[in-house]
């Protein structure tokens, strides 16, 4: 009975132990994940909700109902224009939910189509850039998707700006702002980034990406609480020569201004901003879109709302208004500037060779996107043809086809290209943004802006780029404009009634 009883007992304990490392690899030990993979037509990232029920109701009903409480308490401030980048604080929102519900305010029922929502990770340390580069994130409110597209687009390797949905796990920062986005807009999508301790060059080329994105549909949100655990008095002071800089527009100030603070004899402040580095970049895409009109929408502590006063934290919505339309002025990361080279180059050689056009599903999302290009060929350095098309109807892919066609065959100032060329000819691509109406000729940026020239039934456009190939000044690239492709007098350009648009291009070969 013995010799029975043990090993009865051992194959308990083995069993158990077999059960328990099931359990263990099923669940991923005792890390708890907040995304996970669920299932549809495809397998798809999905971030559930991580400080439900700490920072906000987890209840749906309650939360639904605080929110619009907090938002019916807020106004409509005085500023015109369309709301371009918004600072806004990420505590509980039982303590900044108030200074926070007046930013979100302002966009309520806005037609905004994407968000960028840009913080400072908490909870891990990471010395680079992390962005959410898909699937779906969840709040008691419902399901957001990613904007896969934008986030391929603005996620650069080499750059340090990388594809990172683990360090996403467990932070407030983005999610606080995700339930007040819900609650004010409709049918968006976020591209969710989290700043690291990254050197200047990679926050530059994250601003820079960032702008390159930004339209009159994309709003960026910078999510940062201004100072820890002061006095209120204190904070009140600190935390207004934050914002002040903040209002300057100009980056350096702020930072000048935080180092300041920080390192100044303001007694338990422990940082004047714990989203510095995301405000930094919020400052330098504002600077990069020529933003001028910032304003502060409303500031408290945390000691306004719960009565204590000795230990607070500071935070303030502030927005960043544009008054003219802006457009996205580069769509493409590289991956898709080699597919649409591509697709130009297999267009090129089907049409010359068997004239026909070639059958083409691109891959990447970007070439869907309906946006005007020309497609400009060369041969030994020498222009070969070029045409192109403003504001199409049609997918960016199609667009490119077409015009890599007319450039190979309907430029009247050259005649068909040849099958024998095929090998020599070099193709260049400018995808563009649409065309604006401009008065004043003195404020086209020269070497940025291309120009459109019409007058009398005649009209001429330059690239961009022409200007720096050409090395000519704005009134000679004007009076070529005029002379050269319009056939008008060289100083049309100053008539009253020739009408001029400019437009921006991203240019690759």
């Amino acid at each position: 009975m013995r010799f029975i009883s043990y090993y009865v007992l051992w194959f308990i304990i083995i069993t158990g132990i077999i059960f328990s490392v099931m359990i263990i690899i099923k669940t991923g030990g005792n890390k708890v994940e907040n995304s996970k993979q669920i299932t549809g037509n495809e397998s798809r990232l999905l971030r559930q909700a991580a400080v439900a029920g700490s920072f906000y109701p987890s209840d749906k009903k309650i939360l639904d109902d605080q929110l619009t409480l907090l938002l019916s308490q807020t106004g409509l401030i005085n500023e015109k224009g369309r709301l371009t980048v918004l600072i806004v604080p990420h505590a509980g929102i039982d303590y900044s939910g108030s200074v926070a519900a007046w930013g979100f305010r302002q966009i309520e029922n806005k037609s905004y189509k994407r968000v960028i929502i840009i913080g400072a990770p908490h909870r891990s340390y990471i010395e680079h850039i992390a962005v959410y580069p898909k699937g779906v994130w969840e709040t008691p409110l419902g399901k957001v998707e990613v904007d896969e597209a934008l986030a391929d687009n603005i996620i650069e390797k080499e750059s340090n700006i990388l594809s990172d949905s683990s360090s996403h796990e467990g932070e407030h920062s983005l999610e606080v702002e995700l339930i007040f986005l819900q609650k004010v807009l409709k049918d968006f999508k976020i591209v969710p980034i989290l700043v690291g301790e990254t050197d200047e060059k990679t926050l530059d080329r994250l601003a820079q990406k960032i702008s390159e994105n930004i339209d009159s549909d994309t709003l960026l949100v910078v999510s940062t609480d201004l100072s820890h655990y002061p006095t209120s008095t204190t904070a009140n002071v600190v935390d207004q020569k934050t914002i002040k800089s903040i209002l300057s527009g100009n980056e350096k100030n702020f930072m000048e201004v935080i180092t300041g603070i920080e390192s100044g004899n303001y007694q338990n402040v422990e940082t004047a901003a714990c989203g510095f580095r995301a405000v930094r970049v919020g400052l330098k895409v504002a600077n990069l879109l020529e933003i001028r009109n910032i304003g502060k929408i409303k500031y408290q502590n945390s000691g306004d709302i719960t009565g204590d006063n000795t230990r607070v934290v500071g935070y303030a919505s502030i927005g960043f208004w544009t008054q003219d339309e802006i457009v996205s002025t580069r769509f493409l990361d590289d991956a898709a500037q080699k597919e649409a080279l591509s697709i130009a180059r297999n267009t090129l050689d089907e049409f010359v060779q068997n004239k026909k056009k070639s059958q083409i599903k691109p891959i990447n999302g970007a070439l869907f996107t309906k946006s005007g290009a020309f497609v400009t060929l060369r041969k030994d350095g020498n222009l070969r043809g070029c045409v192109g098309r403003f504001e199409p109807n049609i997918p960016l892919y199609q667009v490119i086809q077409e015009m890599t066609i007319a450039a190979a065959s309907e430029d009247r100032r050259f005649l068909p290209v040849e099958k024998s060329e095929l090998k020599d000819i070099k193709i260049e691509i400018s995808v563009l943004t649409p065309k604006k109406s401009i008065s004043d000729w003195t404020r086209i940026k020269l070497g940025r802006e291309g120009v459109v020239l019409a007058k009398d039934n005649r009209s001429g456009t330059f690239l961009p780029q022409v200007a720096a190939e050409s090395g000519w000044s704005l009134e000679e690239f004007l009076g070529q404009l005029c002379s050269q492709k319009a056939g008008l007098p060289s100083d049309c350009y100053k008539d009253k009634d020739t009408k001029l648009y400019t437009f921006e291009a991203q240019v690759f070969e």
